[in-house]
């Protein structure tokens, strides 16, 4: 038995929506990657379908590069796909790419379904440039239309937070429930959730929203250095 392969084999992402529109710009991303770069990696199913492409290109062309993952499972990928991996303490990403759930034309983003938005947002604001995946579902006019803003907390803060968060007008805060176990979603970092909708996002509204005590980190990413890729 190789050990290392019988545990990781089954990291994989099920029923991809617009699958092939997604695996066409994993495709333009994999063409950016060259030998000896260390390159921020992305979560969520675009991310993933980046990642078999650039396994697939490394393997081919012999290519050596370093993997800044943003979450347990896409480490995890990478160790399955013999990949190497590195922290920000120890290696700068050269560049980074992602999904995200909302895009609007000011590039503005919405991200953290996945409840990794601390270290996307590490990866990103570490990066001289990072490539946004998208499929034509993720466009949207005004930020906010589809999806909440994600906020990840403190546990113990989590009443203040949302007390200062009403004052920024929220029109709603719910605590992110789980699926498959009892209670809220725990982060990597062993925080909450709270899923927030505003009627107004604005240039400042990330800003407002990390300035609360307790907030470690928000799912809005206004004003970072990216390209969008579809």
């Amino acid at each position: 038995m190789n050990w290392k392969k019988e545990i990781l084999e089954k990291i994989e992402f099920d029923n991809i929506k617009n699958r092939e529109e997604k695996e066409k710009v994993a495709c333009k991303v994999a063409e950016k990657v060259k030998d000896g770069q260390v390159i921020g990696f992305g979560s969520g199913s675009t991310s993933y379908l980046a990642i078999l492409k650039i396994a697939e290109k490394v393997q081919k062309e012999n290519l050596h590069i370093t993997a800044i993952p943003t979450s347990l499972e896409i480490k995890m990928l990478c160790g399955y796909l013999g990949i190497p991996t590195a922290a920000l303490f120890e290696k700068k990403p050269d560049w980074s790419f992602d999904g995200t759930d909302e895009v609007d034309e000011n590039k503005w983003l919405i991200k953290g379904r996945g409840g990794a938005m601390f270290q996307e947002k590490l990866n990103i604001a570490s990066s001289s440039i990072t490539y946004i995946l998208i499929d034509e579902s993720k466009k949207v006019e005004k930020l906010g239309t589809n999806f909440p803003i994600p906020v990840e907390c403190y546990p113990g803060a989590i009443t203040h937070i949302k007390e200062e968060l009403r004052k920024l007008g929220t029109n709603e805060i719910v605590l992110r429930k789980a699926v498959g176990k009892d209670g809220p979603v725990v982060t990597e970092n062993g925080n909450l959730i709270l899923d927030v909708r505003m009627e107004n996002i604005t240039a400042q509204t990330e800003k407002e929203i990390k300035a609360i005590t307790g907030v470690i980190e928000s799912g809005l990413f206004i004003g970072y250095p990216i390209e969008v890729l579809e």
